[in-house]
């Protein structure tokens, strides 16, 4: 991972915590349907996802349990991909669920087949819990049965508006796309890049006597190694740095926006010609040496590179703007009659009930 401290603040996390929230999400809506009927993992750098392996053929085990042997027959003569207990999971289930998703969501799964086997995964899983559940009548506890209800109504709600709310399909056309991309240009503005490399040489704040000495020793060290005529920057890296996810990868961080750049590290940086490296730069975690070895210029994405997301964007306002005026109508054919002296009296203390804590 990269030393935080090089960075002005997190790069987002967000998909990661979106795809954990699809996953269970999509889980959820299968242990409340009888059949089968819907989070942020990312670290800082967004990673590729792994190569896919070459093909072996697998040696044939002597044996298989009745679930494996029922599970290899289906998948030979149907589209079940994968079974928990005695229920089978199909590529029409799965889409299903799928369809609930947001279109961005629906092609991350598809580009990465890892992501979509543990989203199954998760649904699986889900779908013990339910069975244990069931065997127990644990959704006949008036509790859990009133909840039940008020996610089915919600359920209700929020698919019907969003189908009466729902932008026609032509909408945007290229021309309101073009005008939207005009009007928040500076919004798709990228600043400066730095690809960058570091050394790093660790001393906590907390550090004892005899750790900051080794500190020190390693500090003087390197810096006599990178001084040396026609320093190799990327083995002294390898050899030295005490942040060995990059150490590995000889020293290389990638590529970071200006704003994402400690003011310290910014600072150096901004004056380096490429290929350059930095004297030791102190920061709370202890010393950097950085190395400029490439700048990218500040500059506007083109539309042809935003157009999807535009487009979601725009769907999404208009969609919001199409619910909220169908909600007003409603409230404009049945206005609502509220008593405010009753109402007053629902957290009153005089009828013994407290205030909710908030």
């Amino acid at each position: 991972m990269l030393s935080k401290m090089i960075m002005s603040g997190t790069i987002d996390v967000a998909r990661s915590r979106r795809w954990c929230t699809a996953a269970v999400a999509m889980a959820a809506t299968l242990a409340c349907t009888a059949s089968f009927a819907q989070t942020q993992a990312p670290a800082p750098v967004r990673q590729k996802p792994a190569a896919a392996q070459p093909m072996r053929t697998a040696p044939q085990p002597a044996a298989r349990s009745a679930p494996q042997a029922a599970l290899a027959r289906a998948t030979d003569n149907s589209d079940v991909v994968a079974r928990v207990a005695d229920h089978d999971v199909t590529v029409s289930e799965v889409r299903s669920l799928m369809a609930g998703l947001a279109e961005r969501d629906q092609a991350a799964l598809a580009r990465d087949p890892a992501l979509l086997s543990r989203t199954v995964k998760s649904m699986l899983a889900s779908r013990l819990v339910l069975k244990e559940a069931l065997a127990k009548k644990w959704e006949a506890n008036p509790t859990i049965a009133a909840q039940l209800d008020r996610v089915r109504e919600q359920a209700i709600i929020e698919t019907y508006l969003r189908a009466v709310s729902a932008p026609p399909e032509s909408y945007p056309d290229e021309g309101e796309i073009q005008k939207a991309y005009d009007a928040n240009k500076s919004a798709f503005l990228v600043p400066r890049r730095f690809q960058l490399a570091q050394v790093f040489v660790a001393l906590p704040a907390n550090a004892d006597k005899a750790a900051e000495a080794a500190a020190n020793k390693k500090l003087s060290d390197v810096q006599l190694k990178l001084k040396t005529a026609k320093a190799d920057f990327a083995a002294v890296a390898k050899e030295a740095s005490d942040q060995r996810e990059t150490a590995e990868n000889g020293g290389e961080i990638g590529w970071l926006q200006e704003n994402q750049l400690q003011p310290e590290i910014k600072t150096e940086v901004m004056g380096l010609a490429k290929g350059a490296v930095t004297g030791p730069i102190k920061l709370e975690d202890g010393w950097h040496f950085i190395k400029l070895i490439d700048t990218r210029p500040a500059e506007t994405r083109s539309l042809a590179d935003v157009h999807d997301a535009l487009v979601q964007r725009l769907r999404a306002q208009r969609a919001q703007a199409l619910q909220q005026a169908y909600v007003a109508r409603l409230l404009e054919q049945d206005p609502p009659a509220v008593n405010e002296l009753a109402l007053s009296k629902v957290f009153s203390a005089s009828e013994g009930q407290a205030p909710a804590a908030r």
